[in-house]
């Protein structure tokens, strides 16, 4: 008489498959970033800077009458540059550019474009960033891992489906896998002749990357 012997769950040898999960959640901005320059040129170094100190504070003045705190606005970058031109092939002083740029954090209330106006209205004559973001980044993020690790789940057990093998579904081991790229969106002003700025900005997607293990048997 002849006896099969087919060992159980416990006595089959275990494997190991790696299944990656991914998620994105998509989030409207409540925070956005503008930095706003003053370009002012002149042959008198004394003069251009005097003038972009002018325009400068005329910026903040009405930035500051849209609510924004004072904290929010901060100088980005300074610099001095002396222009030449070039006349015949030589080199011709021109004069200096003194450009002030002003970083402005504010929340994402449909006034963007408008404000950008006030401001180009006030001596800003460069648009250099605008930037979307969620203040609360980890709270979308968690939520975003949370559906990574969920994908992952799912995969291995299509896998174990498809090819008739007896999975764990308790993963062996998890790995977050960070995403370097922020959670913010950059946007674009469009203006018009005679027609105020309009602002799109957009979805921002946060993204969650885990790579898992998970025990098998065959």
């Amino acid at each position: 008489m002849y006896y099969s012997y087919v060992p159980s769950f416990r006595e089959q040898q275990p494997r190991v498959m790696t299944v990656t999960g991914t998620a994105a959640i998509s989030v409207e901005p409540d925070i956005v970033m503008i930095e706003l320059e003053v370009v002012t040129q002149n042959e008198s170094l004394t003069m251009a800077q005097q003038e972009n100190a002018q325009k400068i504070n005329q910026v903040m003045q009405a930035l500051l009458q849209f609510g924004i705190p004072r904290e929010n606005i901060q100088t980005a970058t300074y610099n001095i540059y002396p222009r030449y031109d070039y006349v015949d092939g030589k080199q011709v002083f021109r004069g200096y550019e003194v450009t002030h740029a002003l970083t402005v954090k504010m929340d994402e209330g449909g006034q963007v474009g408008k404000i950008i106006d006030a401001a180009v209205q006030n001596g800003v004559n460069r648009v250099s960033a605008i930037e979307f973001t969620v203040a609360d980044k980890q709270h979308y993020y968690q939520q975003a891992l949370s559906a990574a690790l969920r994908d992952a789940t799912a995969k291995a057990q299509t896998i174990a489906e498809t090819m008739e093998l007896n999975l764990d579904a308790k993963p062996l081991k998890i790995v977050e896998e960070m995403n370097e790229s922020p959670a913010t969106h950059k946007a674009f002003a469009t203006m018009e002749e005679n027609t105020s700025t309009t602002i799109e900005p957009g979805q921002i997607k946060i993204m969650a990357n885990v790579r898992t293990k998970f025990q098998f048997f065959a």
